[in-house]
């Protein structure tokens, strides 16, 4: 006998189950109230996480019924952790809350609620650029409904100095979407709601992609309208102002752009139609067993492990340091490298799945040191074994040794302190750049011409001089 919650009667009972239950992942905070493996998440969740940061959290449930449980067990985790946390630190903002939109509107522009925990309220169309950390506990079934619940990290914020985001996936949900692409945007499978169809069909662009999604609905419809009680028969004809067999006739008889914007100024459709209880409903499990956590893995594209990370960025740069010209520039003459060719090169990088932001994480995970290195010497020490330094640091001592090579006047040494700093910004500095509107030397100093002129024609020389420097070994 295990226990469930029947919802009917709103109480606990006792059932008879077979010898095994097997539930997917994908519904196990949709069919079983799992409150030790929600607790087991939201400690570890409070350890990665501050609730007195300007960076903020958004949470994906399964249900209003799990986000409650969430937001309970994360304040308890945060106060734990943190000996008390503010009672908005954390709030729930799902269909059910009182007064959504205005919860939203906080959670945009105000400090507090620093964690929005939701279901399906919050997957498209907000803008807060100061979330930075997405935490899946549930699945979805659409690519597209996936990609849109990331991009609500992927906007920049300089306000709080923005450059990357983390998703924690307590799921698997890239593991069960990892084969599916935004050029599929649903799968062929019963078990996806009304809603994320609904969604798809008022974001979808492709025409071709749409109709799929408007048979699949319609599909779905010709089952679901025999099954409505009469409530939510009620409530679909209000809404739609139609009954279920002629919102299909008119459905399919709309030219699909129409289709698209009736979707979109009728986006609770699909909440009417997925509306649970209607029939025999499935036993809502209870589990008691304990949970613990027992690893934590960080995803580095086709590798789990960051040394495989690094092996594989080292195999790359070896087997395209010949047909990537500014690889070769970045090996063999550093001095010359231009911002042109960087950007070129950081975007080959990219499309390979290389970026700084996990490179210097593989880094400080295989090696316990957090360097802040830059690509050009990630690049170096992986290729030729150049030793790996924080760049403010090889920055300073190239200033040092161009400082130290010949008296200069004030003008000249100011302006190669100015250089310096913005190396460290940019990660260095060419006759591009001192010709950017947008940078100091431009505004301030009026370009390379003039800037040449304080120092006697010979800034391209200083400039191949300091960048030449940068990648000397630091003991010369």
């Amino acid at each position: 006998e295990v226990k469930f919650y029947d919802a009917r009667r709103n109480q606990i009972d006792l059932f008879t189950a077979p010898d095994e239950i097997k539930i997917e992942v994908e519904n196990f905070n949709r069919k079983v109230i799992t409150e030790s493996f929600n607790r087991v998440v939201c400690q570890y969740l409070a350890k990665e996480l501050d609730p007195a940061s300007r960076q903020k959290t958004l949470i994906f449930c399964a249900t209003d019924a799990h986000a409650d449980m969430v937001v309970d067990l994360l304040k308890k985790a945060f106060a734990a952790q943190y000996g008390s946390v503010d009672d908005d630190a954390v709030i729930k903002i799902t269909g059910a809350a009182d007064k959504p939109l205005k919860l939203i509107r906080r959670f945009k522009n105000e400090r507090n609620p620093n964690v929005a925990v939701t279901v399906d309220l919050l997957t498209t169309g907000i803008d807060v650029p100061e979330i930075c950390n997405l935490v899946f506990l549930r699945r979805v079934n659409s690519r597209i409904l996936f990609d849109q619940m990331l991009g609500r990290a992927t906007r920049l914020c300089d306000l709080i100095g923005k450059d990357a985001f983390r998703v924690f996936d307590a799921v698997q949900i890239f593991e069960a979407l990892k084969n599916m692409t935004a050029m599929q945007p649903v799968v062929v499978d019963p078990k996806i709601s009304f809603s994320q169809l609904a969604q798809e069909l008022a974001t979808v662009a492709n025409d071709d992609s749409r109709n799929l999604v408007r048979d699949q609905f319609l599909a779905k419809l010709q089952c679901k309208k025999r099954h409505l009680s009469e409530q939510s028969a009620q409530d679909f004809e209000t809404r739609a102002g139609m009954s279920p067999d002629d919102f299909i006739k008119t459905l399919r008889a709309l030219p699909i752009a129409e289709v698209a914007a009736w979707f979109t100024q009728n986006s609770d459709l699909g909440e009417i139609l997925d509306r649970k209880g209607e029939g025999n409903a499935p036993p809502l499990f209870i589990s008691e067993h304990e949970d613990k956590l027992h690893s934590i893995e960080r995803g580095y594209g086709n590798a789990n492990k960051p040394e495989d990370y690094l092996k594989e960025f080292t195999a790359f740069i070896h087997s395209h340091s010949n047909d990537i010209p500014a690889l070769m520039t970045v090996l063999t003459r550093p001095r010359e490298l231009t911002r042109r060719q960087l950007r070129e090169l950081v975007l080959e990088l990219d499309k390979a799945g290389f970026t700084e932001t996990n490179l210097s994480t593989a880094w400080r995970e295989m090696t316990n040191q957090d360097i802040a290195a830059r690509i050009v010497g990630y690049i170096r020490q992986a290729a030729i074994g150049d030793a790996l330094l924080p760049y403010s640091e090889r920055v300073d001592h190239a200033l040092q040794k161009l400082m130290a090579s010949k008296p200069w006047s004030a003008p000249q040494r100011d302006w190669l302190k100015r250089i310096a700093a913005q190396t460290k910004a940019n990660l260095l500095v060419d006759r591009e750049a001192l010709d950017d509107p947008d940078l100091v030397f431009k505004r301030e100093g009026g370009g390379f011409n003039r800037l040449d002129k304080i120092f006697n024609g010979e800034l391209q020389q200083v400039l191949e001089a300091f960048n030449d420097a940068l990648w000397q070994p630091s003991a010369a």
